[in-house]
């Protein structure tokens, strides 16, 4: 009996040095975090290996810290609701405002998105402020919240749709007025749906917002700040060693424009 209890006392002061002298790493679990969005190329593109520009960054960003990024593709609200809950860890491509910024941590800005409102090839119209929308028709992305005053002015109708190549057909088959969309982002997406429907539409030449893109987390994941902190201090790093601007460039060059945070 004696020699049990001396062989256990042993085997406890082992596993006790062997954790305070040798740390033992994180699970693969642990250091894996799960990102879930719907597609949005250039930013994130299933039918790119790399799967895009944010995936690209952020995946860089969170090597330098040990960390790896798994992405799954699922409609926007859905991506959006379930981080929030802690059930996915990040959005990668996420622009903040008054519906999420009080249920989510964000982290430092990596980009930015150029939105501008598209029409018809043959629509004169220009966009001059929320007011010069009145009385129209204006398709959106479900879940997508482009801002406040966007969301809850009633001098014009919003019709949502699934996604971005939904509202440029229903825009061209004059079903509503106009519709919005980073510029860079639409034309890459209209350019892999059909490439003709790119001379049936025009951008217009005042821009709607420009918007922060960031990585965020759900308040409710109990990793919400590991998470977030772990990205802004490896984005700090890849800035600083070059490569930041190495991954950028190429997608500049690959995708004709992107904004870049200095």
């Amino acid at each position: 009996m004696k020699k049990i209890i001396i062989f256990t006392i042993f085997a406890l002061l082992f596993v006790t040095l062997s954790t305070t002298l040798f740390k033992i790493p994180c699970s693969a679990e642990e250091k894996t975090i799960i990102a879930a969005a719907d597609p949005y190329p250039p930013f994130v593109d299933p039918e790119d290996p790399e799967e895009g520009l944010s995936l690209v960054i952020i995946r860089a960003a969170y090597k330098t810290q040990g960390y790896t990024v798994k992405m799954e593709y699922v409609p926007w609200a859905r991506a959006e609701a379930l981080t929030i809950q802690g059930k996915y860890d990040i959005l990668p491509d996420v622009w903040m405002n008054e519906h999420n910024k009080n249920s989510m941590l964000f982290s430092e800005p990596y980009a930015v998105n150029t939105v501008k409102f598209i029409k018809r090839v043959d629509d004169p119209f220009e966009y001059n402020g929320i007011e010069s929308l009145k009385g129209k028709k204006v398709g959106t992305v479900r879940a997508y919240n482009y801002s406040d005053e966007f969301q809850v002015s009633k001098d014009f109708i919003r019709e949502d749709a699934v996604d971005v190549i939904t509202n440029i057909k229903k825009l061209i088959g004059k079903r509503f007025d106009l519709t919005l969309e980073d510029e860079i982002v639409a034309r890459v997406i209209i350019a892999k749906a059909d490439p003709s429907m790119l001379a049936k539409i025009r951008f217009t030449e005042n821009s709607f917002t420009s918007n922060n893109l960031y990585v965020s987390a759900g308040l409710a994941n109990p990793r919400h700040k590991e998470i977030i902190d772990a990205f802004n201090k490896g984005l700090a790093e890849i800035k600083a060693n070059g490569e930041f601007a190495k991954l950028f460039d190429g997608y500049v060059v690959n995708k004709h424009q992107l904004s870049k945070i200095e």
